[in-house]
């Protein structure tokens, strides 16, 4: 029994405040519900959701969102966009000849608004990519996990996307320690509402189960030590 992956979950200070942001930069709407805030992703793009906890940047994240641009008029734009929405520019070592633009969400969380024509992220639509701090083994799980196939797969760096197109998932090897716990984390449903079915089939592919908590919602981690959750319909 399969899974579907409806969000990537970021903990925040004032949950609120990052869906508005992210919200006014993707276009897209926000809903509040009984697991924090929620900006639906739809059948190609990452869901987004924001809920109470610790901020980021306090170190290393796991994971960090790619946006892409039609030209440089829209790089531009997007981040404009986003320094009036409250974002900032973040130096993490990039280099001056390198045409992306770093910047970090209200929250603390850094993302990349990508250069055009990137031919790698060409058709993933506006939120091209979530890549993160992890192993190839990890990056296999989550492909037969969610049923998407690898695009890329070289080395220690490996990315899988949906048959249907859309957000890429990536990982690979990063320096240094993420944070724990985790502060950032998948978000899923059982695609065919066989929660029980979804679980098992999960750690027959290597998760390990960690909690089931009172609202119904199941707590894995992948072989990574990475938690996600599968939540009831």
């Amino acid at each position: 029994m399969g899974s579907r992956l409806l969000a990537v979950t970021f903990e925040a200070e004032n949950p609120a405040e990052a869906a508005r942001f992210w919200a006014g930069l993707l276009g897209r709407e926000v809903i509040d519900d009984a697991g924090g805030v929620l900006l639906p992703g739809g059948d190609t793009q990452l869901g987004l959701r924001f809920v109470t906890g610790r901020p980021g940047r306090l170190g290393a994240n796991r994971m960090h969102l790619h946006l892409t641009s039609t030209d440089l008029d829209d790089q531009r734009h997007t981040v404009a966009t986003a320094l009036r929405l409250g974002g900032h520019h973040l130096d993490v070592g990039q280099r001056p000849e390198e045409t992306h633009v770093v910047l970090a969400d209200p929250a603390g969380y850094e993302f990349c608004v990508i250069e055009p024509d990137n031919d790698y992220l060409d058709g993933c639509g506006p939120l091209g990519e979530l890549t993160c701090a992890g192993s190839r083994q990890v990056g296999v799980f989550w492909s037969k996990a969610l049923g998407w196939p690898p695009v890329w797969d070289r080395g220690e760096q490996i990315a899988i996307q949906s048959p249907g197109g859309g957000t890429k998932l990536a990982w690979d090897t990063w320096e240094g320690q993420p944070d724990q716990p985790n502060r950032q984390r998948f978000e899923l449903l059982a695609s065919d509402g066989d929660q029980r079915a979804a679980v098992d089939t999960l750690i027959s592919l290597g998760a390990t189960h960690l909690e089931d908590r009172s609202d119904g919602t199941t707590v894995l981690a992948d072989p990574d030590g990475n938690e996600f959750c599968v939540r009831p319909e």
